[in-house]
């Protein structure tokens, strides 16, 4: 089995043992953290200010004004779901976290309405 393969069977057995997000919420936000790397030039510890940077950059690009629908018919109702996603694949030892890490690093970091529509629309998208 390649590793790729391995890696998504095991992000989708920490989406369906959390229970409140669709798997695609989970590798979407994997995907996110890859390219926020990849964009840097480096490989480092990202924050969660950093990681929600490259989520809403690629909802923009990947879903466009359907970006917000698309997060809410995951579960993704608000930044502070992405770190429950964070962390629940911390917990599965598919990321780790650094001491000053929380999950209060994810929440109420923006409005989902105002950067996935309002400012979409009004050409900030």
């Amino acid at each position: 089995m390649s590793e790729e393969v391995e890696l998504s069977g095991r992000i989708e057995a920490v989406a369906v043992a959390g229970g409140r997000y669709r798997a695609e919420a989970y590798h979407f936000v994997w995907e996110a953290l890859g390219r926020t790397l990849t964009l840097s030039g480096e490989r480092r510890h990202v924050s969660g200010a950093e990681l929600l940077e490259g989520i809403r950059d690629l909802a923009h690009e990947r879903f466009g004004p359907m970006a917000k629908d698309v997060l809410n018919a995951w579960g993704v109702l608000a930044t502070i779901d992405f770190g429950h996603i964070v962390f629940d694949l911390v917990d599965a030892d598919l990321l780790r976290k650094t001491p000053e890490d929380s999950l209060d690093d994810f929440a109420n970091r923006f409005d989902f309405q105002r950067v996935f529509e309002d400012d979409y629309f009004a050409g900030g998208g």
